[in-house]
């Protein structure tokens, strides 16, 4: 391992505790929201067989209802849908957000049927998928006919562009969901040269909307070598290789220079987490070593996303949790979007501050953003019936980072 390689003493600390270290200097005014953010007593098979897989990989290293929104050209396959270019007739960009959804089985079709019937009347331009696309093992190609199977199909309908980031599933080795070899995440991008759909023009890259005035802008990440279940052999994607130090960069230049009056973040593992997964630093409940943990994705959402953007996006999770924006996040809300195929046991296995939190429905949310105001809407799914109900609704009437006169 490096020498200078980052390693918290206490990698899921509570807000109260991150308060009294004095890492949250700027907000430690603020009152402390108490939480437990202990790491369950569990391992499971995927988790046990990952950490001997590092171990071992360690020690060999060297319509309707809405006017439909306007829209602007953009690169891709011939005909590719366009992103929009105005608000819908409600004045709102909404956006559809999808995660971990690539199964191709009755519950991934029957998320989407849902999530059509409300994209219809809300007007929605865009979508969002969260990774995961391609279960168990992501494409073997760029012209594997899961694409049709586990997103063109299903989707079918659904016809706006959709940004997608890499999933751990995405990007297996010798393991299913390993994240061990990022370098399959490239036929992903390769399949994006002749899908209408899908949008993903490198394997991280910026949105803004509408393109000449930004009103929202996302930063798409990919969080694989930094959370894989294993080591990273090939030196290019190591937690330090170049990579992942120019992806940084690039974030950190992004979100600085975006005149964007609403900044979202979407990757595929979270930061903050009250799913049986946890929180970045202690994913599955490791707490060393450069992968698994995910400490130095941690380390990035805190010192370059956190008080810069309004939202952090994320699946891995099969869950739907909107969390509450906190002094240790400066600010920034976490809302994990991962239960658009499958679900988890039904319970909290965190604390951490939520506005609302479903462990056991399906479901997708919606997005709406305008000048006044961004709101998520979170909806569950019946999959017997494909019936969409609204669950819950947040509101954020002020931006993190921008000056609220940014924008009309």
């Amino acid at each position: 391992m490096c020498e200078d390689e980052l390693i918290p003493p206490q990698a899921d600390m509570t807000e109260r505790e991150w308060l009294r270290a004095g890492a949250g200097a700027a907000g430690a005014g603020a009152a402390p929201v108490p939480t437990t953010g202990r790491v369950p007593q569990w391992v499971n098979r995927r988790t046990l067989l990952g950490g001997a897989m590092a171990g071992a990989a360690l020690a060999v290293l060297p319509s309707p209802a809405q006017s439909p929104a306007s829209a602007a050209p953009r690169l891709g396959a011939p005909g590719a849908f366009p992103f929009p270019e105005r608000p819908n007739g409600k004045g709102e960009f909404a956006i559809l957000v999808t995660g971990d959804a690539g199964t191709g089985d009755e519950a991934q079709y029957a998320v989407a049927a849902a999530a059509r019937d409300i994209c219809r009347g809300a007007g929605v331009g865009l979508a969002v998928g969260l990774g995961d696309n391609i279960y168990e093992n992501g494409p073997e190609s760029d012209h594997d006919s899961e694409f049709q199977d586990k997103f063109e199909k299903p989707n079918s309908g659904i016809d706006v562009p959709w940004l997608m980031v890499l999933g751990n599933h995405d990007c297996s080795g010798l393991i299913p969901g390993s994240g061990g070899d990022p370098s399959r995440g490239d036929r992903e991008v390769s399949y994006a040269r002749t899908s209408k759909r899908w949008y993903m023009p490198s394997r991280y890259y910026r949105v803004p909307l509408p393109a000449a005035d930004p009103l929202v802008e996302f930063f798409a990440l990919d969080t694989i070598p930094w959370s894989s279940y294993v080591a990273q052999l090939d030196p290019y994607y190591r937690w330090d290789g170049p990579y992942m130090r120019a992806q940084r960069s690039w974030l950190d230049e992004a979100l600085r220079t975006s005149r964007a009056r609403w900044k979202v973040v979407i990757g595929h593992h979270p930061y903050l987490n009250n799913g049986k997964h946890g929180s970045a630093g202690s994913y599955d409940g490791f707490e060393i070593g450069n992968y698994t943990s995910g400490v130095h994705l941690k380390d990035m959402y805190e010192k370059v996303v956190c008080g810069r953007a309004d939202l952090i996006l994320s699946g891995h999770d099969h869950t739907l949790q909107i969390l509450e924006p906190t002094a240790r996040t400066g600010g920034t809300r976490q809302v994990v979007c991962g239960a658009s195929a499958k679900t988890e046991d039904g319970k909290a296995h965190f604390a951490n501050p939520a506005a609302w939190q479903n462990f056991s429905d399906h479901g997708f949310m919606l997005l709406k953003v305008s000048g006044a105001r961004l709101t998520i809407d979170a909806y569950t799914v019946d999959v017997a019936t494909r019936k969409a109900t609204l669950a819950h609704r947040t509101h954020h009437t002020r931006p993190v980072a921008a000056p609220a006169a940014a924008h009309a």
